[in-house]
């Protein structure tokens, strides 16, 4: 079912096997890489079967880490819309506008796509129960999957995060663990259960699935796009686990031949909080790692993340693509959400919203060109936000 072949490196370049529960690399602590036999995959896979033989994220499954059928665990997450955005594009001076809007998806964002190919990966590998540090959609993504699962999970949350959060964890039967403080030190106390009780740890890119099942929102804007490639795609980055899975699904879908080598990649924006911008702060220093922000604070919960894991990453993303980062302030992030349900009737949540606070100051710095197609991206759904 699965071409998957191993776990790779990407700093040191060791591999290791996929069929042995994994986290970091022992040797570096780099986040590994799931690896897929993409030569054979292009010998016998059809990517136009593969699109209309079913539907949703799995329609992908091959080029997922899940072996055998029988251990997918899903709530019917993926095949989001992406929708062509006319009436905010006139408001931008833009033509080619969309957005692809996550907010579809079971437990309303993104973080369905993660948590459904970590979970079924890991019940493939026989774990009895997860962990998880999270700002809040992640964790009630990890209620929900491991509630369909039948295994228990440890959801830490800052003791701050939107209620609509904390609730969806309760409603799930989850362990909720409200922290004092930041995702950073949730992640503490996640890590330290973790080691203690043998749970599997699903943080950020400390295991290698989430990243796979964010991938296939690369797949389904290529499909959509008619296995064409936006000029620019914004993406609001706290983990970062999104933009590098875009990102490593365009390289999979050239390699595949899905994509011909001539089609130009597209450059690749980071979006980040003002008040939470360490990836911007790394990118505009020219560094290859960043430090931890202090005293982070937003009012976009996913965006207030201090450290990313990921941070080499996506700044190596940002830098092969010729993309950029950037910050936008909490009103502005308000306003753009008001203008896009407005223009377009999307009811974006705040991140989603902050990318088209960002588009609208690349546009008036010249750096987007009114002529090129841009894709925003919306992670969820607006209605759990607390605003």
């Amino acid at each position: 079912m699965s071409y998957l072949s191993h776990l790779n490196c990407p700093e040191c370049d060791k591999s290791f096997s996929a069929d042995e529960w994994r986290t970091v690399c022992p040797n570096c602590g780099s986040p590994l890489l799931a690896r897929y036999d993409l030569p054979q995959a292009r010998a016998c896979l059809d990517r136009d079967a593969m699109t209309v033989c079913s539907t949703g994220m799995w329609r992908w499954r091959e080029l997922l880490p899940v072996r055998d059928v029988a251990h997918i665990v899903t709530l019917g997450e993926g095949n989001t819309p992406l929708l062509h955005a006319p009436r905010l594009g006139e408001l931008l001076g833009l033509t080619h506008l969309y957005v692809k809007d996550e907010g579809r998806n079971p437990t309303g964002t993104f973080k369905a796509r993660g948590i459904a190919a970590a979970v079924s990966r890991a019940v493939e590998l026989g774990v009895l129960g997860f962990v998880i540090p999270t700002a809040g959609n992640a964790g009630g993504a990890l209620a929900a999957y491991a509630a369909r699962a039948g295994l228990p999970a440890h959801v830490f949350m800052p003791a701050d995060a939107p209620q609509s959060n904390q609730r969806e964890v309760e409603m799930a039967g989850a362990q909720l663990h409200r922290v004092n403080g930041l995702i950073s030190d949730a992640g503490r106390e996640s890590a330290r259960l973790a080691t203690e009780s043998g749970l599997f740890d699903v943080s950020t890119l400390k295991e290698p699935y989430r990243l796979e099942g964010k991938k296939t929102m690369g797949y389904e804007i290529a499909l959509d796009l008619g296995w064409q490639l936006p000029d620019v795609i914004l993406y609001p980055t706290g983990g970062g686990t999104g933009l590098i899975g875009i990102w490593k699904a365009i390289d999979e879908m050239q390699q595949l031949g899905w994509i011909a080598r001539s089609v130009q990649r597209p450059r690749m924006v980071c979006v980040q909080a003002a008040g939470c911008a360490p990836m911007v702060k790394a990118f505009e220093e020219g560094r290859d790692r960043c430090e931890f922000f202090t005293g982070a604070q937003t009012i976009a919960a996913g965006l207030r993340v201090p450290k990313p894991l990921g941070d080499r990453l996506i700044l190596r993303t940002l830098r092969e693509s010729n993309g950029t980062a950037i910050a936008v302030s909490d009103d502005e992030m308000i306003t753009a959400r008001a203008q896009i349900a407005a223009a377009e009737g999307i009811q974006a949540c705040l991140e989603g919203a902050a990318t088209v606070a960002a588009l609208r100051k690349l546009i008036a710095s010249g750096w987007v060109k009114p002529d090129e197609c841009v894709l925003c991206l919306n992670t969820g759904t607006g209605f759990k936000d607390p605003l």
